[in-house]
């Protein structure tokens, strides 16, 4: 089994209950993502303005970016209620019938990964989010019948971490859509310090800025390394957050300068020591760090692509000279 990375974006159940008490609930206490905020407050009022329906949003981007919690800001915003679900939840057409079925005019409809809602529900949901309908089929054999069934005015609001994957239809029924990149090293010290507050822990601003610098521009990230550095805190300090106690505990974390875990760097390690930097095939390099294909290429490689360690080729990844001086490793360039 898998150790649990402490720097990975997915939630369980106990933080999923953490992350509800620190959500912000409206535009004005949402740190960072400005012009996704820009865009969707000039949105917002003029719906409102029309008293009309929020047109559909899709959210995408990075896992723990805040598509949930900017899902849920739009709803208190618009002044209306928020159903959530995820595609995988949904199994059958029937499934989203009774959810589109407790909607209420206005309401939205927040779908996670929507990406990977089944194809037969995808296909219901062309006529609900363009024309307030769906057709479905009561009975069975030579008396089944198709039944036209009006729904109200809503907002579906999508979000997901593979925008790629969405069917072309799906994509363009959506008239909003926002991409949800990482965040500022600014932004993050900020969320720390908000954080801290409502934890009524006492950091000072160099602490802050240690744990945003290694929380790979992600709040959840850094909201599960704030609370780590608080226990380190409170056990071998005197309770107070300061540069060195977020140091001492990060190391203890293995989390390094750049907020590089330990996967990340078995990772990159592998592809310089045992493959010479690459190009080195995704699936070779996902057996080799004990990781699924797919888990390698949503979660581990898009940080370190964005922050410079590893590039895509044709012909596969391969380690980039700022890998290499992170590790302290000579690099030579290479012909292709």
């Amino acid at each position: 089994m898998t150790e649990e990375r402490i720097v990975s974006p997915e939630t369980n159940e106990q933080e999923e209950s953490l992350e509800k008490s620190l959500r912000p609930q409206y535009l004005s206490q949402y740190i960072g993502q400005d012009k996704v905020k820009q865009e969707l407050s000039i949105y917002i009022e003029a719906a409102k303005n029309r008293e009309e329906s929020l047109d559909h949003v899709l959210l995408y981007g990075p896992p723990g970016l805040g598509k949930t919690t900017m899902a849920m800001v739009i709803a208190n915003e618009m002044q209306v209620n928020i159903r959530t679900t995820s595609g995988p939840a949904i199994e059958r057409p029937g499934d989203l019938v009774a959810i589109l079925n407790e909607l209420e005019p206005g309401d939205v409809l927040f779908i996670d990964e929507i990406h990977r809602l089944p194809r037969v529900a995808e296909e219901m949901l062309y006529s609900a989010m363009e024309d307030f309908y769906v057709d479905i089929m009561v009975g069975q054999g030579p008396t089944a019948h198709p039944v036209h069934f009006p729904l109200p005015p809503f907002t579906l609001i999508g979000a997901t971490t593979r925008a790629g994957m969405l069917s072309a239809p799906l994509r363009d029924r959506f008239g909003i859509i926002s991409h949800m990149e990482y965040y500022e090293e600014h932004d993050l010290k900020e969320i720390v310090l908000r954080s801290s507050d409502i934890f009524a822990t006492e950091i000072v601003e160099e602490g802050a800025i240690e744990i945003a610098r290694r929380s790979r521009g992600t709040p959840r990230i850094a909201n599960r390394l704030l609370k780590r550095v608080r226990d380190f805190a409170q056990v071998q300090s005197d309770g107070v957050i300061d540069r060195n106690v977020a140091d001492q505990a990060l190391v203890m974390l293995q989390v390094d300068q750049a907020g590089l875990d330990y996967v990340d760097q078995k990772l990159l390690r592998t592809m310089i020591e045992l493959y010479g930097g690459g190009p080195v095939g995704l699936s070779t390099l996902s057996v080799n760090i004990g990781e699924e294909t797919e888990t390698v290429e949503d979660m581990y490689e898009p940080y370190l692509i964005q922050k410079g360690f590893i590039k895509r080729t044709q012909r596969g990844r391969v380690a980039t000279a700022l890998a290499y001086e992170h590790f302290d490793y000579p690099f030579v360039e290479k012909n292709d």
